[in-house]
């Protein structure tokens, strides 16, 4: 899709699949691209950044100083060698990186075969009665059948089809008998895309290691059911990328990198299995032969098919959903200062904010515009919740090893009840790193476990 040469050539991500998803019977083959070019805009923003479309890697090949990958231009056939420090396979369920690797899949392999088709049609949103809605989940009959997806709210659409066989031959496909399926009814539409694939639920057995890493799609493929594969996909980039900035700056120890896997492939673990879960639940819900009725068998079959529906993707399934988005917690990782308290048992599904050592810092606004986490992302961030405590040992040990860190006061007692301490330190990617009262004597130490010297804690 997008070739990245970041960090001045010290560091390569790419994802082969060409220019933006365009292919040589032109750019409405794939919906892509609907949302690349931000994407592309805001990559091209950083000077540090070069961009090489239709780009498609060939080799790559490690050593203790770097790698040196090749690739070949699918416009000009021309052959290119770039050097770089590390490399980061971003490139999907069938990449290059990880198969070079020898890395395997761990999970039960594949869910079902969908289609999707992508069309524009503006007749489409004035059909029926129900307005305008993100998500329109399609019943008849058979049961769940397919989801039908508003893509801008004016004409593109996504319809995709569920459980289809395997063997089905895409090239005689009935586009037009779905879609009127769809609709109920005959109407004008432009097919811009018919795209097959397979839903998996699958977790790579490593995330690389050395001078080679893999992220997004290439460590974990889910169903794309409950909207948690682009969040995994942005945590392991956020993860992978700071700590890649570390090293390249040259104040990341030897641990940080080890801890990629140790804190997101947790993550991919349980984002696969509550979008399996959920996916198997609401495409096995009890078929109804009356649901399409216009009588009161039909109206009570919908009505009791859409307090299933609401059962499992209401307010329950909702947090906890949002729960593996948002609560998971790195409290096992070598770089992150142990906890003094005991993590709270929850129920599940339940969202709360916490504050442990691990977990996401918690929002809170300072003031009318400004959030807790409009501090995060560049460097660590001590926040004081007490201005007489002594913030200098960290500075002086972060200045020392040249770690980035600024120090926050913040005086609010209400985000300081939220905090739980007076001193709380957070990572560039806004989990908190460590938190504590009175601690500076220990500043050193703990500055060097976040940055992956990994001493052992003080009892």
């Amino acid at each position: 899709m997008i070739g990245y040469e970041l960090f001045r050539q010290k560091f390569v991500s790419y994802n082969q699949q060409g220019d933006l998803g365009y292919t040589p019977e032109g750019p409405r083959q794939c919906p892509q691209i609907f949302f690349d070019p931000i994407l592309r805009r805001h990559a091209a923003s950083f000077p540090s950044v070069t961009l090489r479309h239709q780009t498609q890697l060939v080799s790559f090949a490690p050593d203790a100083g770097g790698v040196r990958a090749e690739f070949t231009s699918s416009a000009t056939s021309r052959s290119e060698t770039v050097a770089a420090d590390y490399l980061v396979g971003c490139d999907g369920f069938d990449g290059h990186v990880r198969k070079a690797l020898g890395v395997e899949y761990e999970g039960s392999g594949m869910l079902s075969y969908s289609v999707s088709i992508f069309f524009r049609s503006k007749a489409l949103g004035t059909l029926h009665d129900k307005g305008w809605g993100r998500f329109y989940r399609l019943v008849d009959a058979s049961g769940h059948w397919s989801d039908l997806i508003a893509i801008d709210g004016r004409e593109l659409w996504r319809l995709t089809l569920f459980h289809l066989d395997p063997d089905t031959d895409i090239n005689a496909f009935d586009i037009h008998s779905a879609l009127v399926r769809a609709a109920g009814t005959e109407f004008s539409y432009e097919v811009l895309s018919v795209l097959p694939w397979k839903r998996r639920e699958l977790v790579a057995a490593s995330y690389g290691s050395g001078r080679v890493f893999i992220a997004g799609d290439a460590a974990h493929q889910m169903s794309p059911t409950g909207g948690l594969g682009m969040n995994t996909v942005i945590g392991d980039a956020v993860d992978i990328g700071w700590k890649l900035a570390a090293v390249l700056q040259g104040w990341g120890g030897p641990q940080l990198l080890e801890s990629y896997v140790i804190e997101r492939k947790p993550v991919a673990v349980s984002s696969v299995a509550a979008s399996s879960d959920t996916y198997i639940y609401e495409t096995s819900l009890p078929k109804n032969t009356a649901i399409g009725e216009s009588n009161a068998d039909g109206e009570r079959a919908r009505q009791h098919f859409a307090a299933a529906l609401s059962g499992r993707r209401g307010a329950g399934n909702e947090r906890l959903h949002e729960t593996v988005k948002l609560n998971y917690c790195y409290e096992n990782s070598p770089i992150i200062w142990p906890d003094e308290t005991t993590a709270p048992l929850r129920k599940s599904g339940e969202l709360a904010a916490s504050c442990r050592s691990g977990a996401r810092a918690p929002h809170a606004w300072i003031g009318d515009r400004l959030s807790t986490l409009d501090l995060f992302g560049d460097g660590f961030v001590l926040l004081r919740f007490d201005r007489n405590q002594d913030a200098s040992p960290f500075v002086d040990a972060a200045v020392a090893r040249g770690v980035p860190l600024r120090v926050v006061d913040i005086a609010d007692a209400d985000i300081a009840t939220l905090y739980e301490r007076k001193l709380v330190l957070v990572r560039p990617d806004g989990h908190v790193a460590w938190r504590g009262d009175n601690r500076t004597n220990d500043a050193g130490l703990i500055i060097d476990r976040l940055r992956g010297i990994n001493p052992v804690p003080r009892t």
